[in-house]
């Protein structure tokens, strides 16, 4: 049976909020027949609480937590997240390939062959041949082991993760602006804000439960104001007082007529900029305020608005709405800011917008990127589980740094390579040209996800290339081509934290036991550290001693929280760093004077940004850049990929939901009826969308929503690789690639239906 989206959305609807209805009181609870675990959703960064029922060794229910942040909320995927587990397709043995085929294997033969295959490579080739590829989805347990097995163990730093894919830009324009990472502020400052600055998000579909948070504050705040910049007309622009669309790629110019006006109209906040801020350009931090002004002059609004083809007036007044003074601003961002070859800089314009007004670091006021994945931020950003990092603000090319490190691992000193590792992409060309040899991917899919994809897919199975694939599912777009697939135990069948976006660190109770012959990352990580000789650094017998060494890690840095012991974690309903003792209650805003721990109680100022020097944040100059690739008459169109409610990611999880199945499983191409008219496309019509590195076909849908000269597709379906159009230029700051913004070219193939 087919089910229109507007009768799934309402019927999903209801069955979310049913879930926070009621709630267990304890950590393990039983009510009637079910034993309730605590634990957390599986899907995006928004990091919702929720309460797992077992009967019978099965979990045959959800429902959300009301004493953590979401109150008892789980949006349509969350609340459906008992399906996974038993899905058709997960993987419950391990395979090996033989020949063409991938064929059911013990664990002893599996795992034997890959210690084989990796010892081999270093002995022959060195550190260097061999390599990890990770995951924000993996709990931080296994994150951390395999980054100290590897970097320490293994003695590479060819070890990346699929956060480079999303959350790099962030993460540097974070780093560039205030010296460290993760947001300062949380999501309670959604429900004091007076006006919310949307960009580069549809946060409608892709954080529901903070939407929902969003759209309570509007109705209840007095003259709250929503301002959406965004090409495309989405569910999250609905809600809003002003919705900049924009030519994609251009919003930098945007960003800095805003400051423009601000300066103009005397909304900035001098005694601020006096206090805690100071101007850079390039890579250095050597410019001053007046250099700022005068950079600013050519950035009228008259002229972003000839760039980016909106109207000037709506940069003039989204400017005066966030500028206002004794209104207090929230910025919201995810991945149409971070996905773009200039993803830092417009992450660090954004947050030239708060430190300009001082709207920083009150409630209410704060900029907030929003987190695709469930511990990109604790396990793979905090704990240093990309090739340039180390543990907790740690740095691969920092001398000091590496020694901290290696007496906390009681390594020798210079056992941790100085040289950073090689990003996603340049990890997947380093397969490619067969630097390297034995590539393990834990808890991803870059079979799908990479961009510019049949390339590295091609790299994968290349000639002499060995892939080891960890995944609880199978066949996906990146198992169909290992040597070596792994089963991995799903969310409740195991035990870890994740850390979400709001610097909120919580615990994983396992509820049951893995599915078939699955085992935990953790287990089989420590596993191949025993086989491949580097049992006595990698000496775990559960995530509990794990978490012991991390919070040593973690100690008297930037990140402390080493006051998360396991019994902690195990009672709280989710607990924010800093939080350095046993008895501090976390912090929900960084950097201030009398919240944060690791501001001095004593400091003259009302903020120290103590991630840099001269405890000062910086104003970058950024002019506008185009995107890597731009339109032109042989590829008219604007190419841009993202999410739908109903799935996550590849859709390995979501594609299992007979609900979410039955809604919006294949990927469309949208366009705008005016595009549609001149190429001859009708709906439902089947469409090829090519692009100088490759083609797909979808079924074209007409959206009067969608910006005139530009493509709408999702990332979910693994039988239409959008990733066969996207480019892989990457920011030269973040690597990170531009997803959002490609030029492409369509041709109708057929009517009606693909």
């Amino acid at each position: 049976m087919t089910i229109s989206r507007r009768d799934f959305l309402k019927t999903t609807a209801a069955a979310s909020a049913l879930a926070a209805l009621g709630r267990p009181g304890l950590a393990q609870a039983s009510t009637g027949g079910t034993r309730w675990v605590k634990s957390v959703c599986r899907y995006c960064g928004t990091g919702c609480g929720l309460y797992v029922g077992v009967e019978g060794g099965k979990v045959t229910a959800v429902r959300g937590d009301v004493e953590d942040h979401n109150a008892g909320f789980l949006c349509v995927k969350g609340a459906l997240l008992p399906q996974i587990l038993g899905a058709k397709d997960r993987c419950l043995h391990p395979l090996v390939r033989r020949g063409d085929q991938l064929v059911r294997a013990s664990w002893e033969e599996a795992m034997g062959l890959i210690a084989s295959r990796f010892q081999d490579a270093i002995q022959k080739f060195g550190p260097d041949a061999v390599g990890f590829y990770g995951s924000g989805q993996a709990l931080t347990e296994e994150t951390y082991v395999a980054n100290k097995l590897f970097k320490a163990g293994y003695r590479t730093n060819n070890m990346d993760g699929n956060p480079r894919l999303c959350m790099a830009s962030a993460t540097a324009g974070y780093v560039g602006t205030y010296g460290k990472d993760e947001p300062m502020g949380c999501y309670e400052d959604l429900d004091h804000a007076d006006v919310f600055f949307i960009t580069g998000s549809n946060t409608a579909e892709c954080h529901p439960v903070l939407f929902r948070r969003i759209v309570r504050r509007k109705e209840r705040g007095r003259d709250v104001k929503v301002i959406v910049l965004d090409p495309r007309r989405t569910p999250t622009s609905r809600i809003a007082d002003l919705h900049i669309s924009f030519t994609p790629g251009t919003d930098l110019a945007i960003f800095n007529a805003m400051a423009h006006v601000l300066f103009a109209e005397g909304l900035v906040d001098r005694d601020f900029l006096r206090d805690h801020v100071a101007f850079g350009e390039g890579t250095e931090v050597n410019r001053a305020l007046a250099d700022y002004e005068r950079f600013l002059q050519a950035w009228t609004p008259a002229e972003a608005a000839r760039i980016a083809g909106c109207g000037a007036e709506e940069i003039v007044t989204a400017a005066r709405w966030f500028g206002a003074r004794g209104r207090r601003a929230t910025s919201l961002w995810t991945m149409g800011l971070n996905q773009r070859s200039r993803g830092t800089w417009a992450n660090q314009l954004v947050h030239n917008l708060h430190l300009v007004t001082g709207k920083i670091g009150e409630p209410g006021s704060t900029p907030l990127s929003l987190t695709g994945q469930p511990n990109a931020c604790g396990g793979v950003r905090d704990g240093g589980g990309l090739s340039h990092l180390l543990p907790y603000g740690r740095l691969v090319a920092n001398p000091q740094h590496r020694e901290q490190v290696e007496k906390l691992w009681s390594v020798p000193p210079g056992t941790l390579s100085p040289k950073p590792g090689p990003a996603a992409v340049d990890l997947f060309r380093s397969v490619e040209e067969g630097k390297l040899k034995c590539l393990y991917v834990m808890c991803t899919n870059p079979g799908q996800t990479l961009p510019n994809v049949d390339r590295y897919r091609k790299a994968m199975r290349r000639e002499g290339a060995f892939l080891v694939v960890s995944d609880a599912f199978h066949p996906t777009r990146t198992s169909e081509l290992a040597d070596v697939v792994l089963p991995a135990a799903l969310w409740a069948e195991k035990e870890g934290v994740y850390g979400c976006t709001e610097r909120r660190y919580q615990l994983l109770a396992q509820a049951v036991e893995p599915a078939g012959e699955a085992r935990p990352d953790f287990q089989i990580l420590c596993d191949l550290a025993r086989r491949t000789g580097q049992g006595k650094l990698i000496p775990f017998r559960s995530p509990d001693e794990a978490w012991e060494e991390i919070l040593a890690l973690c100690k008297g840095t930037a990140y402390d929280f080493t006051g998360m012991t396991r019994a902690r974690l195990r009672e709280a309903h989710g607990l924010l760093w800093p939080l350095p003792s046993p008895g501090h209650p976390g912090t929900k805003r960084r950097y201030v004077k009398g919240e944060d721990p690791l501001v001095p109680a004593d400091h003259p100022r009302r903020l120290q940004f103590y991630g840099r020097p001269d405890g000062r944040a910086v104003v970058w100059l950024r002019p506008y850049q185009p995107p890597a690739e731009v339109v032109d008459a042989e590829y008219p169109l604007w190419f841009n990929t993202g999410r739908v409610l109903e799935h996550w990611h590849t859709g390995t999880m979501t594609r299992n939901c007979a609900e979410l199945a039955q809604s919006r499983a294949e990927a469309v191409a949208e366009i705008h009826p005016g595009d549609a008219q001149r190429l001859g496309v009708a709906e439902g019509d089947l469409v090829e969308v090519t692009s100088r590195r490759g083609a797909q076909r979808f079924r074209a849908t007409l959206v009067d929503g969608q910006r005139p000269g530009s493509v709408f597709t999702h990332m979910h379906d693994d039988q239409r690789l959008c990733n066969r159009v996207t480019v892989d230029a990457v920011d030269p700051i973040s690597k990170e690639p531009e997803y959002k913004i490609c030029a492409v070219k369509m041709a109708k193939v057929s009517s009606g239906k693909a």
